[in-house]
């Protein structure tokens, strides 16, 4: 019995988590500050009960929430009960959940709107700071953070010389941005929760996912007739995906990388 109730707690616990996601990635790309639920069609703000609860609609307008909402909690709740049995090394359940969370609205957000956004990279040093001197100390985390952020800043850079030279060569029409400055942002914080040298394993491995996700989805685009060529996707999930390997399984993961 006392299972049960802990698992329900957990649970709900990890709703909590999935409801701050979703209303981060209601509000902040609309007001970038904090501010009170509103319809993300006509604006008009929702009462707290309906927009977490029920019915989850606009008494205005009558529009709908958004169906990612569903999909957000349900796979905190889960996360949250896996978190709660196999904790990160280091972090334990509780900084395990809060940081998957910041994860969570970066890629929601990025998914999106092709968006990182100023406050959620200054929340993400302000953690990735205390993460990262909590779990590798203070150097490694500073370390760590300049490297992520470098390299990353390099590669964009490189996109930009990129996407110029083809724009001209294609008469002032040119690609979208593989990567923004948010994505460097990103991977400056990423830097600070990993710090050095794990930085460059999960930079190594966001790679190899955004070439592998890239493909597929060219690959689909092209089956759909959809494809244009130089087509750009948010880099951040990869980015993070990255990152989330290396804390939630880390030994697995590096076993494999490094045998």
């Amino acid at each position: 019995m006392n299972d049960i109730i802990t698992y329900i707690l957990v649970g709900l616990l990890g709703w909590l988590a999935g409801a701050a996601i979703n209303y981060l990635a209601d509000v902040l790309p609309y007001r970038r500050r904090l501010a009170a639920p509103f319809c993300l069609v006509c604006e008009a703000k929702i009462p707290l009960l309906n927009y977490l609860l029920f019915p989850r609609e606009c008494p205005d307008c009558g529009s709908h929430r958004r169906a990612r909402t569903w999909f957000v909690e349900i796979f905190m709740i889960a996360a949250a009960i896996w978190l709660w049995q196999a904790p990160p090394i280091g972090l334990g359940f509780g900084l395990g959940l809060l940081l998957l969370g910041y994860f969570g609205v970066v890629v929601v957000i990025d998914m999106e709107y092709r968006l990182i956004l100023h406050p959620v990279s200054l929340a993400g040093v302000l953690l990735g700071l205390v993460l990262g001197t909590w779990l590798h100390g203070l150097v490694a985390t500073v370390i760590g953070g300049a490297i992520g952020f470098s390299l990353m800043l390099a590669f964009y850079y490189l996109g930009s010389l990129f996407s110029r030279v083809i724009s001209r060569r294609r008469g002032g029409v040119g690609p979208g941005e593989a990567l923004g400055f948010g994505d460097v942002n990103l991977s400056g914080v990423l830097g600070l929760i990993l710090g050095w040298p794990l930085i460059l394993p999960a930079l190594f491995l966001a790679i190899l996912i955004g070439g592998v996700v890239s493909l597929i989805y060219m690959l689909g685009m092209l089956v759909l007739r959809r494809y244009q060529a130089l087509m750009a996707v948010p880099y951040g999930p990869f980015l993070v995906s990255g990152a989330a390997l290396l804390i939630y399984f880390r030994d697995a993961v590096l076993s494999r990388m490094f045998p």
